[in-house]
């Protein structure tokens, strides 16, 4: 099925996003009225501050990411993972991974501490070699077609490395250089991202010196500098403040916009219920549950349904000793 026109597709590492990404936010749905506004006032046209004392309220992330995944769920598959397989000798660290991600859709990964997502975000950015199975982007098979593939992928792995004695310009530019965008558009999209991220002013330090949140923001830069189709993201929020972790969400929302596709893994289930639009649970290497994140939470918070699958509830028991009672044994 063609994708609806309000979420095309993004063109093959050609697409502006990171100049989407800079741009302001707009509200997709109709002002609210503020606490106490009479019934029937209206705004005024010109867009300027109302008489009435209603103002602009922002769409809540939470209710973008309901509107898309409908809308995404009709979208064609730019990511798919077929029976993706990783061993170490007997450990089996992903076990068969099938996932479909759809252009314009926010997928993400949660799942408990080393259940697998790590390896599986690695095997689909081409970082990771797997044992068995396949991973395509679009008609581009990752592990027979590697240079392409990494042409329609930015990929923010987990413990991050970076080129830590060039600057942080110099690094944006070796990143879009080596992912074959031209010179002129390097230097363009370099400031547009740098303003995006608020690293203006950073761009001439040695990024050793950048901090821990600092580094995950010109890393995620560097991802998303040739404009690629698929964004494969490993806690991309670890170490970064509120008031960066506010900004780089409206950033990815703004990529997901236009047509581009982020997976991501998270421990934060609270922002992958209230960002994402699709999910999947891994746990022991296995996709236990996946699809929009309402359809797999089934009324309940992701938290508490995450909790459900996953059997938590029944490893935190046999510690009532720790609950204060001196007769504890």
């Amino acid at each position: 099925m063609p994708a609806p026109a309000s979420v095309q597709p993004s063109a093959p590492a050609q697409a502006s996003a990171p100049a989407r990404a800079s741009a302001p936010a707009e509200s997709s749905a109709p002002a609210e009225p503020a606490s106490g506004a009479g019934h029937g006032e209206a705004a005024q046209q010109d867009g300027s501050s109302p008489r009435t004392g209603r103002i602009q309220v922002p769409v809540p992330s939470v209710v973008r990411a309901r509107e898309r995944g409908r809308i995404a769920a009709q979208n064609p598959v730019v990511l798919r993972t077929e029976m993706l397989t990783k061993a170490y000798g007997p450990l089996i660290a992903a076990n068969e991974v099938s996932i479909d991600v759809h252009a314009g859709s926010f997928t993400g990964v949660v799942g408990p501490n080393g259940a697998g997502k790590t390896t599986t975000l690695s095997m689909i950015s081409g970082l990771l070699r797997p044992t068995s199975g396949r991973v395509s982007v679009g008609d581009v098979d990752v592990w027979t077609d590697g240079p392409a593939a990494k042409r329609l992928i930015g990929s923010l792995p987990d413990r991050l490395r970076l080129f830590d004695r060039l600057t942080g310009a110099q690094l944006l530019y070796y990143s879009g250089v080596l992912a074959g965008v031209d010179e002129s558009a390097v230097a363009r999209r370099s400031a547009e991202l740098a303003e995006a991220f608020g690293l203006e002013s950073a761009l001439g330090r040695l990024v050793s010196d950048y901090s821990a949140g600092m580094q995950k923001k010109i890393a995620l830069a560097c991802a998303m500098i040739h404009a690629p189709q698929v964004l494969v993201l490993d806690e991309p929020f670890e170490a970064i403040d509120p008031v960066s972790a506010a900004n780089v969400t409206e950033i990815l929302e703004k990529y997901v916009e236009g047509g581009g596709s982020v997976v991501m893994s998270s421990h934060s289930l609270d922002l992958i219920q209230r960002v994402c639009d699709h999910v999947s649970i891994i746990v022991d290497g296995s996709v236990i549950a996946q699809g929009t994140v309402d359809a797999v939470r089934d009324g309940l918070s992701l938290e508490e349904r995450f909790t459900q699958l996953t059997g938590m509830s029944d490893a935190r028991k046999g510690l009532e000793w720790l609950h204060g009672s001196s007769d504890s044994e």
